[in-house]
């Protein structure tokens, strides 16, 4: 037992310092070898204000053999339907960016909605894509930054030690993938080398398998795609916020392709004794034959940060209720609870990637994907007591614990497409097959101080440097070793009736077999096998090329063992998983080839949730969702460009799941309404400047309705100088009128207080 919980501490600074320079060698090393380009045009300059003008997308290095002309959608062109109008492209466009249509803000065709390369007007549910030049002109360096801007997704704290995302009501910490590729343990994941964040709403489990009730979190990442670029960015700002990033590549030759993007960031936070250090390097090699592409990668992430639960809310006499909810306690955003010195949050992450791809020319493609991922997580906290508030009389509960969870993913993918007729009736048949295996070692320990499990401080005064010692309670404490084996096929028909009218359809079958060995005294071995079936329908209607209404229908499944089935208990290895059923008609309009508008209502489900009745595990709680999403996102003019959009979201309870979580309530952080939209304006090759708006309804904390967050309205800022070719420089400023707001929660004393007035500078060269 020494042996695993040992990883838990912080890394020696050898280790740092080796890591480091290893990661800098290699990105030196890249720069001088790398040759010019011979693939693609260079793409350094990357200026928004360079003239659109119309092109094809670059050109393969090899000469193809003849292929039947396809329209956009990538099926073969009818004869008597008029070709879409082509986006204008800036001439520096690289092959990633053609392959997706990916212009400014907008990106016109996908994969992850359907595994084929199909234009989003066809997809039939709600998709948010956030591309780079989003990010960089935001400055995200987060996915819970980033997805404030995405209608229906709202950022939930984790525990201060993780991506954790409510979608549409449904609450998730493992829904998240890399270029469709589960990536499902609880961290933080960095954007540094993200070529756009794919946010598809609705149950997907045709796509992506098991969970996605309320939808997914695709990060597409960049790849080594020819195209000659030496960026580097150095930032600084608020808080002490220091970071650089590095990204380099281009073609070795006719047929080789590699790039490097590496960061590195030693930050403080805006809150008391906040830090982050965190440090990342991810190679990627492509290899073009004349009908095969294959793709290699690797990531090395690593992530040291203060763990930080927030502030408690204000207690009441008599006590809270949903009825009469309370208040977060009144205190400074700075304020920390608990023992900073003893709360942190580690990580250290390795992905490997392989895909492979190629064509038959006859109709017919396959890609096979493999992943082998190592995740290494340690967490630490010292914080506000769950289920306690603070006390009319001025003093908190603080309680501790810490957790290490060490995982394994193995996967492997395989998708054959065929495109076909019959008759006049166009086909995209898509069968594919998924194997997988994850092993989860997890492992809790109580804190314990003075002989108790809580200690008693004074609200005006809550950080205490007392030390805690952490002891594993074998009676309830974690301690297992958990091994699950996936194996699903799926298939899929995309049909094309005429250019008027589209169906899709597709069945996935999952065998999910999960065995957990519970490693305490008198642990048992449990293990529960789901078959599960998940169906997907859509219907698109196209009065015009340009417009698209749309109906679906999808199911999915979470089996027992949750997100992250890390234990199984005997009453868990009995129960039923839960169920998403999800109803969704809308419209898509591509106002201009540069400008799309979509608009969305839906019904969505949640059945068989988990609740503790005398010791035992049932499953009749339930939950629904009724929303409606507005989005807008592109060119306006050729100078302005913009992404946002309205969510209404009323997420109820209809059936307890708890003793406190019943009918009626709303369920936890999730506003009745949110409105986001950022907007860039380039006023000529030089400048720029963007302004952006979030506003939320008031919500509650958590389903118990018992702790209400005010609403809030906050504005952001930006400005954009380019000097010339090689070098620009921006300034954000985030929260610009320092409003005061709560941002988001874990629990009821778990809340986090949203950051006043910040600038982030920085500037980029490219070579």
């Amino acid at each position: 037992m020494t042996s695993r919980t040992s990883i838990g501490g912080r890394d020696t600074a050898a280790r740092k310092a080796f890591l480091i320079s290893t990661s800098a060698a290699a990105i030196i090393t890249a720069g001088f070898c790398i040759a010019e380009p011979a693939i693609a045009q260079n793409a350094n300059s990357g200026a928004s204000t360079l003239p659109p003008v119309q092109i094809d997308a670059p050109s393969a290095p090899r000469v193809r053999r003849a292929q039947p002309q396809r329209a956009a959608s990538g099926r073969v062109a009818r004869t008597h339907t008029v070709a879409p109008q082509p986006v204008r492209q800036p001439l520096s466009v690289n092959p990633q960016d053609a392959q997706s249509g990916q212009v400014g803000y907008i990106t016109r065709n996908i994969s992850s909605g359907t595994r084929t390369n199909t234009a989003l007007l066809n997809v039939p549910q709600s998709v948010t894509v956030l591309t780079k030049e989003f990010i960089r002109d935001q400055d995200f360096r987060s996915i819970g930054e980033a997805v404030r801007y995405v209608p229906g997704v709202v950022p939930h704290q984790g525990e201060g030690n993780r991506d954790d995302v409510v979608i549409r009501g449904q609450r998730t910490n493992a829904d998240f993938f890399i270029d469709g590729i589960r990536d499902d343990v609880q961290y933080f994941r960095d954007l540094y080398n993200t070529q756009r964040i794919e946010v598809l709403k609705g149950p997907n489990a045709m796509i992506f398998g098991r969970g996605g009730g309320g939808g997914v979190i695709n990060r597409v990442q960049k790849e080594a795609d020819g195209v000659s670029i030496r960026e580097v960015t150095v930032q600084g700002g608020s808080f002490d916020n220091k970071r650089v990033t590095i990204d380099t590549g281009g073609a070795v030759n006719e047929n080789v392709a590699a790039r490097i993007n590496a960061m590195y960031e030693n930050s403080g936070t805006y809150r008391d004794y906040g830090h982050l250090e965190r440090y990342g390097i991810n190679p990627t090699v492509t290899i073009r034959g004349e009908d095969t592409k294959v793709k290699l990668s690797y990531e090395y992430l690593h992530d040291d940060r203060t763990a930080d639960r927030g502030i408690p809310a204000q207690g009441t006499v008599p006590a809270p209720t949903n009825a009469r909810p309370t208040v977060p306690f009144a205190t400074n955003a700075s304020t920390f609870f608990g023992n900073p010195d003893q709360s942190y949050s580690k990580q250290d992450v390795h992905i490997a990637n392989a895909f492979i791809d190629h064509d038959f020319n006859n109709g017919l493609t396959v890609k096979n994907s493999s992943r082998y991922a190592n995740y290494d997580k340690f967490y630490q906290n010292v914080f506000p007591t769950t289920g306690t508030f603070v006390t009319p009389g001025g003093t908190a509960s603080i309680s501790a614990y810490n957790n290490l969870a060490q995982r394994e993913n193995l996967f492997n993918q395989t998708d054959w497409t065929y495109k076909t007729n019959t008759g006049p009736v166009l086909h995209t048949i898509v069968f594919g097959t998924e194997f997988g295996r994850q092993n989860t070692f997890s492992l809790r320990n109580t804190g314990q101080i003075n002989g108790g499990a809580t200690l008693v401080v004074p609200a005006s005064s809550p950080t205490t440097f007392a030390p805690w010692s952490f002891i594993h309670n074998n009676a309830s404490d974690n301690n297992s070793y958990a091994t699950l084996d996936i194996a699903s096929v799926y298939i899929q028909d995309q049909i094309e009736v005429s250019r008027y009218l589209q169906f899709i359809g597709g069945v996935r079958y999952d065998r999910f077999d999960l065995t957990s060995q519970n490693l305490n005294p008198g642990g048992t071995v449990d293990s529960r096998v789901d078959n599960l079936v998940s169906p997907r329908a859509g219907v698109i209607i196209k009065p015009v090329d340009n417009v698209s209404v749309y109906g679906s229908y999808s199911i999915s499944y979470l089996p027992s063992a949750g997100d992250q089935f890390s234990s199984l208990t005997p009453s868990l290895a009995i129960t039923v998983p839960e169920k998403f059923i999800n109803n969704e008609v809308g419209v898509k309009w591509d106002i201009t080839p540069r400008l799309q508008a979509s608009a969305a209502i839906y019904d969505l489900d949640r059945e068989n949730q988990r609740f503790i009745q005398n010791g035992l595990v049932v499953a009749f709680g339930k939950t629904n969702t009724k929303g409606a999403e507005l989005s807008l996102t592109g060119y306006v003019t050729d100078q302005w460009q913009v992404t946002g959009g309205y969510a209404y979201t009323d997420a109820r309870i209809v059936d307890a799941s708890s003793a406190t979580i019943v009918p009626g309530n709303r369920v936890g952080l999730v506003p009745l309404n949110t409105f986001t939209m950022w907007n860039k304006y380039q006023f000529n090759d030089m400048w720029g400047a963007g302004l952006g708006v979030i506003h939320y309804d008031d919500f509650f904390a958590t389903s118990d309705d018992t702790v209400k967050l005010k609403a809030f309205t906050r504005v952001d800022a930006a400005v954009y100088f380019r000097l010339d070719k090689t070098w620009r420089a921006q300034l954000n400023i985030e929260n610009l009128f320092d409003t005061s707001y709560y941002a988001t929660a874990d629990a009821a004393n778990n809340i986090t207080p949203g950051s006043p007035r910040a600038f982030r500078a920085s500037v980029t060269a490219n070579f």
